[in-house]
């Protein structure tokens, strides 16, 4: 069953949202950085008297929080602060994430939503594999598991042995991790010999790194389980951000009571029309510890506010189809990992696995791509053919180098996020 808000009216939503971006604008204009923010955009708390205003706020760039490393964006005093994250950062320090009491409890509602839409109930054991720790996506899952009521086994990330055994041991039927090291446990699952129509898995609740339908379908008919997508950064909260609905399965609901998305031009900062791909933008609508105003996420998406066949109205994202920092740029063409991922899992031979190096070769750029084909493949060298037609045809991608080599010989990631572009350029 939906909650009376999972199916509010537009009206009723905005009403909520009106409210809340009100206190939250109130509640950002107390930290020095939102105060000069407002200050040099010429807009103040006052100016904020629907959610329609949101555009007159500024943007809240990554650079921004770690400008203000550690503390600075904190807008209650430090007794008030329960729980300290931080992101994970390539470069420079990390990104600072604080909670209140009460900003946990939103976000043990949010991911608690976010489970009942994928069709978890407190009847079910939850394989949490997600890491433990400053990254969200641990703590994340498992507090709102619990709040479900659902048992959780806190495993964490990696252990893949012991990961299986608890598959077959304790029951599980709800297994949450990465898209990529679900891949990997689906290739250890087989090479111990079971068959995961014995095991009670039926739903694998995947998120952290973008993933293509043909990525999903692999993992689907490797476990013989319902894959769902899940979304969320802890710079707004952690996973529960948003979910597809297993209803339905096309679209991630976005909770629009505790978190406002735009979408914009990655370029201009535009604000598109609805149905427009572009750079998602998320405001906290119930965030006291630290709210974050139109956050420039980088993650590429589009809004959809039909009404759902599930029943929920709250909007629905499309599947992150790469970031705007991920954009390759080899010799003048645009190309996003994805779109390579998606070429070339239209052949049945290739395992979603694949690694992209970037190099410079005078004043020219290179790429270079890794596959794996799978076990049965005979005729490598068509296959190898094959795919660099349709990366060229269908991308206008000319590849340095195509290497289609056997299952295994990419290095998996158990932990963490998978890193699939190696950029030597610099």
């Amino acid at each position: 069953m939906h909650g009376d808000v999972e199916t509010a009216t537009r009206e009723e939503l905005r009403t909520v949202q009106t409210e809340r971006l009100q206190r939250m604008v109130t509640q950002a204009a107390t930290v020095p950085y939102y105060a000069q923010a407002f200050e040099e955009v010429g807009v103040s708390p006052e100016d904020i008297d629907s959610i329609d205003d949101i555009e007159k706020l500024p943007f809240t760039t990554k650079e921004d929080l770690r400008d203000n490393y550690p503390d600075k964006l904190f807008a209650v005093p430090r007794e008030e602060i329960v729980r300290l994250h931080a992101s994970s950062g390539t470069t420079g320090k990390p990104k600072i994430v604080a909670y209140t009491r009460d900003d946990l409890k939103v976000w043990r509602e949010a991911m608690a939503r976010s489970l009942v839409a994928a069709g978890v109930s407190a009847t079910d054991t939850v394989q949490n594999a997600y890491g433990y720790g400053l990254f969200t996506g641990g703590l994340g899952f498992h507090d709102g598991a619990e709040e479900l009521g659902a048992t959780v086994i806190p495993i964490g990330g990696g252990n893949t042995d012991r990961q299986i055994d608890f598959l077959e041991d304790l029951g599980s039927t709800v297994l949450s991790c990465t898209p990529s090291y679900c891949l990997y446990l689906a290739e250890a699952i087989e090479a111990r010999g079971v068959d995961p129509h014995d095991l009670p898995l039926s739903t694998v609740i995947i998120g952290a790194e973008p993933f293509t339908d043909p990525m999903r379908e692999e993992i689907e008919e490797a476990l013989d389980v319902t894959a769902i997508d899940v979304y969320g950064l802890s710079e707004i909260v952690g996973p529960g951000v948003s979910i597809e609905c297993a209803e339905v399965q096309n679209g991630l609901h976005v909770w629009e009571d505790f978190f406002y998305p735009e979408i914009i031009d990655p370029e201009t900062g535009e604000v598109l029309p609805e149905g427009e791909e572009g750079e998602l933008v998320l405001t906290t609508l119930a965030k006291d510890a630290m709210p974050i105003l139109r956050y420039r996420t980088g993650d590429i998406t589009s809004l959809n506010y039909d009404t759902c066949d599930c029943g929920r109205t709250h909007v629905r994202m499309d599947n992150v189809t790469g970031r705007a920092d991920d954009l390759l740029i080899v010799r003048g063409v645009n190309v996003y990992p994805s779109q390579i991922e998606e070429a070339m899992l239209e052949f049945a031979e290739v395992a979603p696995h694949y690694r992209i190096d970037l190099r410079r070769e005078g004043a020219l750029d290179t790429m270079e791509l890794t596959v794996e084909h799978h076990a049965d493949v005979v005729d490598v060298a068509g296959l190898t053919e094959r795919i660099r037609k349709k990366l060229n045809s269908k991308l206008g991608v000319k590849l340095s180098a195509l290497h289609v080599v056997e299952p295994g010989t990419i290095e998996r990631t158990t932990v963490g996020k998978v890193q699939r572009v190696f950029d030597h350029r610099t």
